[in-house]
């Protein structure tokens, strides 16, 4: 009896000690997986249930810098800005920020996920260093009494399936205080609106075979004053780089004077990127007497500090290239792989290598409103 009592504590204790490494094995399973959802608790954001209700929330509850979280966001409506997470991610491990676009990551629920950065009571807040991914420098001007923020935080982070809207820029990061440092990040899937720019980077340096990525992306800017476009692009380099900062790959950007800038006055420095089977559309088609766009690529101090590679890619504006504001000029360095389309304003010339457009390109302006996340190549 007193041996068999002893086999059974000791089958029992093996028992437990099993269930519990299993119950720990999970735990540090999904310990990588973080979940926010406004149907949650906000207790630990440890599984839907428990999800947390706001996306900041989850992005502070990212515990250390070696990569490889995962942020999984059920659709719906988050009024938030200028969010920032605790760490970066880590060479070879990403952090991933995704949206339960089609339901397979089990939110109960389909569709966008839209994060309005706009104000909460009034609506869009059209205003410097506001918006979905926050920077800011202190001093800018007199209101800007924060300490100095830099975009830099969110080095090799991807993102998926969000809709980013209400503010001064999408998916946008600055580097500010730590310009010329090496940044990376993913950005797939998404729609992202802003005032000043739709998406891009300001102050970075690209790591050799890792640029920063869009892919199947709507980037659109909604306004034409100052340094505007859909896509705005600062790099570091003190001289041309070789490598690419930038890959834009089968998107579309929007914008009323540049679908693509490079730069602002005041910086000399150069950028190199790729922009391949995309869609780049101007909408101001104003007479030349009037104040037509500064080109669907535009660099703002000189040409020469921005090199594009366009390949496969169908362009609408008034007219191509420009350098600074509504200047003749554009001494923009590019190369043309493929078939490059481009439907300008009549007077205008069209570039060497680019094939023109004499008849309204109607699949290319209808691509404006598909925003939907179509399947992937």
């Amino acid at each position: 009896m007193g041996i068999l009592f002893v086999i059974l504590n000791l089958v029992s204790f093996a028992s437990q000690r099993t269930v519990e490494r299993h119950f720990s094995n999970d735990r540090i399973s999904t310990a990588k997986v973080i979940y926010v959802s406004k149907i949650g608790d906000n207790s630990d954001g440890s599984n839907w249930r428990k999800a947390y209700h706001t996306i900041q929330a989850a992005l502070s509850a990212v515990p250390d810098e070696k990569g490889g979280y995962k942020i999984i966001i059920r659709p719906d409506t988050y009024t938030e800005a200028n969010l920032y997470p605790s760490y970066k991610g880590a060479a070879g491990s990403y952090n991933d920020l995704i949206g339960d676009y089609d339901g397979n990551e089990g939110s109960g629920s389909a569709g966008w996920v839209v994060i309005d950065s706009g104000d909460p009571g009034k609506g869009f807040k059209s205003h410097d260093w506001w918006g979905t991914m926050k920077a800011t420098v202190k001093g800018y001007s007199p209101e800007y009494t924060d300490e100095t923020f830099s975009g830099l935080i969110w080095d090799r982070w991807k993102f998926r399936n969000l809709y980013v809207t209400g503010g001064d820029a999408g998916l946008f990061w600055d580097m500010t205080d730590k310009s010329g440092s090496e940044f990376s990040v993913i950005v797939e899937d998404c729609v992202s609106i802003g005032r000043a720019f739709g998406g891009g980077v300001a102050g970075m340096i690209c790591r050799k075979d890792e640029p920063v990525i869009f892919r199947r992306t709507y980037l659109i800017s909604l306004d034409w004053w100052g340094d505007a476009g859909a896509a705005y692009i600062r790099a570091h380099h003190k001289e041309p780089c070789d490598n690419y900062d930038i890959i834009f790959d089968d998107c579309t950007l929007v914008a009323p004077d540049n679908a693509i800038q490079g730069g602002n006055y005041g910086f000399d420095v150069y950028s190199r990127i790729m922009v391949k089977n995309c869609r780049l559309i101007v909408t101001n088609f104003s007479q030349p007497v009037g104040k037509p766009s500064t080109g669907i690529i535009n660099v703002k101090e000189k040409g020469e500090y921005l090199h594009v590679d366009l390949e496969d890619c169908s362009l609408m504006g008034y007219k191509v290239f420009g350098v600074g504001d509504n200047q003749d000029k554009s001494d923009i360095p590019y190369t043309i792989k493929g078939r490059v389309r481009a439907y300008i304003q009549y007077q205008q010339d069209i570039p060497e290598g680019m094939e023109r457009v004499a008849r309204w390109p109607v699949e290319v302006f209808n691509s404006i409103g598909r925003f939907r996340i179509r399947e992937k190549k």
